[in-house]
């Protein structure tokens, strides 16, 4: 298939890299600013949950890289798929030290495994979803 299997975002952040480290591996931060609730085992192989609109929506993660505080890593499920799906996109966040602050990138890959239908659905509504979730942690960040 001929379709594009990442996305990658980066940002600018005047914070240092053990700030955005918190934001990004705490259920705190987390929580904060990229759901409304969170819970997370901080290890290779811990588990992840994030929850949106009192639980209405609800993303389980598998954490699979943490080299602090340089790289997280997780598998999460793809959004459009039923629960019960196996296939899984990989995030991973990379933390560079800039000055006095940070810059983030994220990458997620895995959407070449799907079908056209299911690419286009999880591929756009993920690039619109980091555009507007990078966002609210830089407001976040800002406020914290």
């Amino acid at each position: 298939m001929g379709f594009p299997d990442q996305i990658v975002r980066t940002v600018e952040l005047s914070h240092p890299p053990t700030k955005v480290w918190a934001a990004l591996t705490t259920a705190e931060g987390l929580g904060s600013w990229f759901g409304n609730d969170a819970t997370i085992d901080l290890r290779p192989g811990g588990a992840a949950r994030m929850t949106w609109n009192e639980g209405e929506h609800v993303a389980n993660m598998r954490v699979e890289r943490v080299e602090e505080p340089t790289v997280f890593g997780y598998t999460w499920s793809v959004s459009g798929l039923p629960a019960d799906d196996p296939r899984r996109t990989y995030v991973e966040f990379t933390l560079e030290p800039v000055g006095a602050g940070t810059r983030l990138t994220v990458v997620e890959t895995g959407f070449a495994q799907l079908s056209d239908e299911a690419h286009k659905a999880a591929f756009e509504g993920n690039v619109d979803g980091w555009k507007s979730e990078l966002g609210e942690l830089v407001e976040y960040l800002g406020a914290a």
